[in-house]
């Protein structure tokens, strides 16, 4: 993972000013955007999904996969220490939220979803917590280092 003093959290004005509502309202205050009319639920694009807020690699397209759910789903992370995982019992359900490390911004939820997921896990998240940067950008956005991930593994 990059190093960590690059993925500095703004303050919270500047975070406000930096996102849509939308976005202020997932990242910020635990919200969920609507299923299958966002932004990267059904993206097949090659490339990496980063905090909107801060830029922290944390996704990949090559861990993406259709869970029939609505929303970006994902088999794993870049780097598990890039995301928290904390208990969540809102909505009168008992679930596993997932948010950023250094942006501490809610991501979304992460299920244990048995054979229907390579990894047995879920990483359910809101399109608008994240920002997409695909392959041909990512040396140029700072992202070089994850490109020999996409060189030894076939596109999506």
């Amino acid at each position: 993972m990059a190093d960590a003093r690059e993925f500095k959290k703004p303050s919270p004005d500047n975070i406000r000013k930096m996102l849509t509502p939308e976005q202020f309202h997932v990242t910020r205050e635990n919200g969920t955007e609507k299923p299958f009319v966002n932004r990267y639920w059904d993206n097949k694009e090659a490339g990496i999904y980063v905090d909107i807020v801060t830029g922290e690699p944390l996704f990949s397209s090559l861990d993406k996969y259709d869970s029939g759910t609505g929303w970006p789903s994902f088999s794993k992370p870049l780097d598990k220490a890039a995301v928290v995982e904390r208990s969540d019992n809102s909505h009168s359900m008992t679930r596993t939220e997932v948010r950023s490390k250094f942006g501490d911004n809610h991501l979304g939820h992460v299920f244990n979803e048995g054979s229907s997921s390579p990894s047995g896990f879920r990483y359910c998240l809101n399109s608008a917590a994240l920002r997409f940067i695909p392959v041909g950008e990512m040396e140029k956005e700072g992202y070089g280092e994850y490109l020999k991930r996409f060189k030894a593994s076939p596109a999506p």
